[in-house]
This record gives structure tokens, sequence and C-alpha cells, in this order.
């Protein structure tokens, strides 16, 4: 609880979760073209 590795697991826990929101959101934003192509290639 708290210190620097404390304050680094809470921000990458935050990106991860605006990262899959991202992956969410993108294919009905963008009908699901981007998001297939990029998931192929990541």
């Amino acid at each position: 609880m708290g210190g620097a590795f404390g304050g680094y697991t809470q921000w990458a826990v935050v990106f991860l979760i605006i990262f899959v929101l991202f992956f969410l959101f993108v294919p009905s934003i963008g009908g699901g073209g981007a998001a297939s192509s990029c998931a192929g290639g990541y």
C-alpha cells in the first residue's frame, strides 16, 4: 500500500481499463474494419 510501486500498479490498472474500453468502443464507432485488422496484426 503506497510507495512508487503502489502508484505504478494503480496507473497500470487505470491504463488497462481505458485500453479495454477503447477496444470495446472502436468497433461500434468505426464499423469494426479498423479494429479487426488491428487485432489481427497484434
